[in-house]
């Protein structure tokens, strides 16, 4: 073999090799950036997820500081209720201390009877 078609071949030979590394290079960069934009894309879905999350945690802290209102509202309403009552009850006694016609026996069963129905 003639010195000449060697060089020839061995440069074929590399420039073959060559192109090879630099289609491989190429195929590995296009498949870097689709991961890379896969990975933004979920970046993306994770914080859109993430701003949901924070909004519906807002909403139901907010519900949850309403009800507590509404309890201690209604606390405070049946403990008004109570003291009102309790105000009937002593104007009921009140009136049976002060009215002569009136039997004091009859109205503490009467009363007896009221508080056993609450």
């Amino acid at each position: 073999m003639s010195t000449t078609l060697i060089v020839v071949i061995v440069i074929v030979a590399i420039i073959v090799v060559a192109l090879i590394a630099f289609a491989a290079s190429r195929t590995r960069a296009r498949k870097l950036e689709g991961q890379r934009v896969e990975a933004r894309e979920h970046r993306d879905a994770a914080q859109l997820k993430a701003r949901e999350a924070d909004k519906a945690k807002a909403q139901a802290d907010e519900r949850a500081a309403q009800a507590r209102r509404q309890q201690v509202e209604a606390e405070e309403q049946a403990a008004r209720a109570q003291a009102q009552q309790a105000e009937a009850d002593e104007l009921r006694q009140r009136a049976a201390e002060i009215d002569p016609d009136t039997d004091v026996d009859a109205d503490e069963r009467v009363e007896s009877e009221a508080r056993s129905e609450r």
